[in-house]
């Protein structure tokens, strides 16, 4: 209980410090004018103010990763609670917000453009792949696990529940932001909150037998911890899904001084949340062979169902799922709307009239219900991987914003390195992968990262050799600004 108590409040203290360092590194401008005014459209381009922008902000991030990811890491142990703190800290929640902020200074351009910026133009080819891959994942995963948690609790078939969720995802990713994203999801934060919240006092109040702080790798099967834990929790510790978000919201933020709140602060937030599922993982079921045999049975959705009722009795666990529910589908739909903006702006579509929405966005449903007959856990190692690539190349971008500004790149550039090696690694030894062995996996690793080291200080040489402004936007195709002289802000 001490570890779990000291954790929640390291995470709270990294928030109002680390959080403070890395915004002052940036130098926030609060004279600026922010993308939500200088290309306001009234669809992506709508400024929004920073309470509703954060709950907005940790709905699109907080899927089912920061609850399925830790409850799987729970096998590991104790040395779980290390990664969500460290991670979130120090790598998960400055990745949010230099790419946020990035963003902001870029007309709200997505990942696939800020890494042609500072990247060169192969990588804006690559990291759109990566990108689109991602959230088509991300989108299928969001839509099969809270289909089996209704179904556990409704009468109705897994079917019927997948169409509803699809019919939603369409709507919500076609309409204006504030039509539907920014009206209903203060209520669905509500929830979260409450499911989350009810679920750590329960711990505390019971006094649950959550394991003390050690680096034994306790999984059943003796998986390794390096690279398998720093993949498996992702959401909640340091995740590449969430360089795909954070533009939708940086084309609705009001002030660049908002920036800590929302991006790095959200981050935190879905940490805690993490912390908490890891911890309730691991307490309620007392040991590694028994979790494991609950996983075995029902995977993260009936360690969840177990947790809810346990805690908080057949209603308050009800409720308790049903937040749960509303992560993944609060983070499915702006999977596909991130989709959708990230191809227009690759293939300049203008976004304005909603025949075009829909004609990016109907192909997009169609793959993504073709992958739900997938199997979930050959599914969630993809999503993995493809997230914490996401995150490293996010990393490599905000290092290299970092160093032709002239700041502290090391607050990037460390997380970006570890990642590097940790994603190489993996996708060498998993099956999915190479199917190499651990030993081969290193070396194979080493000198992948190694290579991506130097083909980044040439980067950096070629771009210091000329005129560079890293503040001078990329504007992305189809969006015209407006006079916006009158705009007023929605509250």
């Amino acid at each position: 209980m001490i570890t779990f108590i000291a954790a929640i409040a390291l995470l709270v203290l990294g928030y109002f410090t680390y959080g403070k360092f890395v915004e002052r590194v940036f130098k926030f401008d609060d004279k600026r004018k922010t993308p939500a005014y200088a290309m306001q459209d009234g669809i992506d381009y709508v400024p929004m103010n920073t309470k509703r922008n954060s709950l907005i902000q940790l709905l699109n991030i907080a899927g089912v990763g920061p609850i399925f990811g830790p409850i799987l890491g729970a096998l590991y142990g104790p040395v779980a609670f290390l990664w969500i703190v460290v991670g979130c800290i120090f790598a998960g929640a400055v990745h949010d917000y230099l790419t946020g902020m990035i963003s902001i200074r870029n007309h709200g351009a997505h990942l696939p453009q800020l890494a042609g910026k500072f990247l060169g133009k192969t990588m804006k080819h690559v990291v759109n792949f990566f990108a689109i891959l991602l959230l088509l994942l991300v989108g299928t995963v969001f839509v099969t696990s809270p289909a089996a948690l209704l179904a556990s609790i409704t009468p109705f078939n897994m079917l019927l529940i997948v169409a509803a969720i699809f019919a939603y995802y369409l709507v919500a990713t076609l309409l204006p932001i504030d039509k539907v994203i920014g009206r209903i999801y203060p209520y669905f934060g509500a929830l979260l909150l409450f499911s989350a919240a009810g679920i750590g006092i329960g711990l505390v109040v019971t006094g649950a037998p959550i394991p003390e702080l050690s680096l034994t790798n306790m999984h059943p099967q003796n998986a390794p911890i390096f690279p398998l834990l720093f993949l498996t929790i992702s959401c909640g510790a340091l995740s590449g899904f969430h360089a795909t978000q954070t533009p939708i919201i940086s084309r609705t933020t009001q002030n660049e001084q908002n920036g800590r709140k929302i991006f790095y602060g959200m981050m935190i937030t879905e940490g805690v949340i993490a912390m908490i599922w890891a911890a309730a993982a691991m307490s309620l079921f007392h040991g590694d062979t028994s979790l494991s045999a609950v996983l075995a049975n029902g995977g993260p959705a009936a360690v969840v169902s177990a947790v809810s009722t346990q805690m908080l009795g057949a209603i308050g666990g009800t409720l308790a799922v049903l937040g749960v529910i509303v992560l993944p589908i609060t983070s499915g739909d702006t999977a596909f709307r991130s989709a959708r903006m990230i191809i227009a702006d690759y293939l300049k579509i203008d976004q304005r009239p909603i025949a075009k929405r829909l004609m990016i966005a109907a192909p997009l449903f169609v793959l993504s219900f073709a992958l739900t007959k997938m199997d979930f856990t050959l599914l969630w190692r993809y999503f993995s991987w493809a997230n914490q690539t996401t995150a490293v190349i996010a990393l490599w971008v905000g290092t290299m914003y970092l160093v032709l500004a002239r700041k502290p790149h090391w607050i990037t550039s460390i997380p970006a390195v570890f990642m590097t090696m940790a994603t190489f690694t993996y996708i060498a030894y998993a099956p999915i992968g190479l199917g190499l062995s651990m030993q081969i996996s290193y070396v194979v690793a080493a000198l992948a990262t190694l290579l991506c080291i130097a083909l980044f200080m040439k980067r950096v040489r070629r771009l210091s050799g000329g005129i560079f402004a890293v503040d001078e936007p990329v504007v992305p195709v189809g969006y015209t600004p407006r006079n916006t002289a009158s705009a007023e802000a929605i509250s």
